[in-house]
């Protein structure tokens, strides 16, 4: 069809986030498809050392103390000619900012759930993200080696949740102690459960379904239980539309025990054969002064992405930073003249990375739908766009009005630069939301859960040698705030002194201590316009001074 010579290596992308509730199994998930993909050789290993095991996708040290998901991570992995990058993202609703960003930067989304527990509060929250992108999802029902609730409970709860159909792709032959296995709807076959956590998909027994006989003097009343409900369910169910899937309005179920390596090589092969590769991303391009909207094709020759995240200090010996970029269309070659945006500057990172958890490779080419880390010290922030020369602006990048906000009190005053550098860096991560208040006084963090706080005092110390200490303020919201005219804008800053703060990308916020507060400086200034939400490309960043 296309004829870019770039069309074909779009093709064999996948690029997808694993989203769930803490605890419903997620990091072991990602731990399995690395494995299975021949990206890493021992799961739950960085380094072989026994005593120290951790998650691959975990590596910050606070991630390690308390055995969570902080920071969202990136690998890729070559499976059947396929680039597969997989997004790693933290589970925990505090973090759940970080999250969003990513999931603006997948063209698919797997959701796994606890078969214990069904949908729970924070995969809510991540569902109606991806409904909202009409992001493809694939569900995979995790831990079914454990006393679980019915798998058609499952479906049922799933599909309201959703809302959207789900189609079983395999079926669960018993659960807990009696689990024998899944039997394959695409390849007619039953695969039979064996726990333990060394096996490998070929090592794995399978029996056709055609061989009923076999199946029943070997699960008795189990198989002839699951055939019925598989039966019930498949009857229930549309049949599968691979392009209503792609539209996010099908979802594919998988069942499996991640802990165990069962059931996941389905999904890895689900990811490869269903999801989609990158497809057109939307744009602003500035025509004549006038912003036109303009979908960037991924086999476009120009190269262009978005900075979806920036991570200080992966590397404690470097004191670096990386700006992770999903690439939307063309292909990077190092050397490349790259240019933020934002600002028009060049860009001249000191080296640009794939990433396989903490293990860094040189980039010798990437396209579009593939992740590269640029290592910079500084000059890009969450949301920009680089380009080879095209003056265009990615949009949907979302900041949300905090909910939480301390004072940050510096136990040392001599450490004023270091705590300064800190959150500055901090800020621009997205770690949390930092607040300058105009009149001076101390900076306020701003935050959609607590356990931000805790990780950015911990970090302030560890990485910055900054101790502080947080504490309680009057502020309880922030609302970003535009105008039409500037001196709109200046009379408003003027009856409000004490309440204007201007955050890490200059934007200047509105500071509540209630739900009033907005809605009288409305009433007072009915041209005034307060966001709740702050998109990277969408508001005018309004610097009063």
């Amino acid at each position: 069809m296309s004829a870019s010579p770039f069309a074909a290596e779009t093709r064999r992308r996948r690029t997808f986030a694993i989203i769930s509730h803490p605890d419903a199994g997620k990091t072991t998930l990602t731990e399995k498809l690395l494995l299975f993909s021949g990206a890493i050789q021992i799961a739950g290993s960085v380094k072989a050392r026994k005593a120290s095991r951790h998650a691959t996708s975990d590596w910050m040290e606070i991630e390690k103390q308390r055995g969570i998901s902080v920071a969202s991570s990136v690998m890729q992995m070559l499976y059947r000619d396929h680039v597969i990058n997989l997004l790693d993202t933290p589970g925990h609703k505090d973090f759940s900012e970080d999250t969003y960003r990513v999931l603006t930067a997948v063209d698919s989304a797997l959701m796994v759930i606890d078969a214990a527990n069904g949908v729970e509060a924070q995969t809510r929250r991540l569902i109606e993200v991806c409904r909202q992108r009409d992001t493809p999802i694939i569900t995979f029902v995790n831990k079914m080696d454990r006393e679980v609730r019915e798998p058609l409970d499952i479906l049922d709860e799933v599909e309201r949740e959703l809302g959207m159909p789900c189609v079983p792709m395999t079926w669960p032959v018993g659960q807990g102690k009696s689990f024998g296995g899944i039997m394959n709807l695409r390849t007619k076959t039953m695969t039979v459960f064996e726990s333990g956590s060394e096996r490998r998909p070929q090592d794995f027994e399978t029996i056709p379904l055609s061989d009923r006989d076999t199946l029943i003097k070997r699960f008795g009343h189990e198989f002839e239980t699951a055939e019925q409900s598989m039966e019930l369910a498949v009857g229930a169910s549309p049949h599968w539309d691979h392009e209503a899937f792609l539209a996010g309005r099908q979802t594919p179920v998988f069942f499996g025990s991640g802990v165990n390596n069962f059931g996941v090589m389905e999904v890895l092969e689900a990811l490869v054969d269903l999801a989609p590769s990158p497809g057109p991303r939307m744009s602003h391009l500035v025509v004549n002064r006038q912003v036109v909207d303009k979908a960037i094709q991924p086999d476009d020759a120009n190269f262009s992405g978005v900075v979806f995240k920036v991570q200080a200090n992966m590397d404690a010996n470097h004191r670096d930073r990386i700006a992770f970029v999903r690439m939307a269309s063309g292909k990077y070659t190092p050397g490349m003249k790259l240019k933020v945006q934002r600002t028009g500057k060049e860009l001249r990172p000191t080296s640009v990375v794939t990433f396989l958890s903490q293990r860094r490779e040189a980039v010798d080419e990437a396209y579009a739908g593939d992740i590269i880390g640029f290592t910079t010290h500084g000059g890009v922030q969450l949301g920009d766009t680089i380009t080879d020369g095209a003056n265009l602006q990615f949009t949907g990048l979302p900041f949300f009005a905090p909910e939480l906000f301390m004072t940050v009190i510096l136990k040392n005053p001599l450490r004023t630069k270091q705590l300064q550098q800190g959150l500055a860096q901090l800020g621009e991560e997205g770690a949390i939301q930092v607040f300058r208040p105009q009149i001076g006084g101390p900076m306020l963090l701003g935050a959609v859960g607590q356990l931000q706080f805790e990780v950015v005092q911990h970090r302030l110390k560890a990485e910055y040698d900054a101790d502080v200490r947080l504490e309680g303020c009057q502020y309880t919201g922030a609302r970003w705030i535009t105008a039409d005219t500037p001196a709109e804008l200046r009379a408003f800053v003027d009856a409000y002194p004490q309440r204007m703060a201007l955050d890490a990308a200059n934007a200047l916020a509105f500071l509540c201590t209630s739900p009033y507060d907005v809605r009288l400086a409305q009433e007072r200034f009915p041209k005034i316009h307060f966001h709740p939400l702050r998109e990277h490309a969408g508001l005018a960043l309004h610097n009063s001074g």
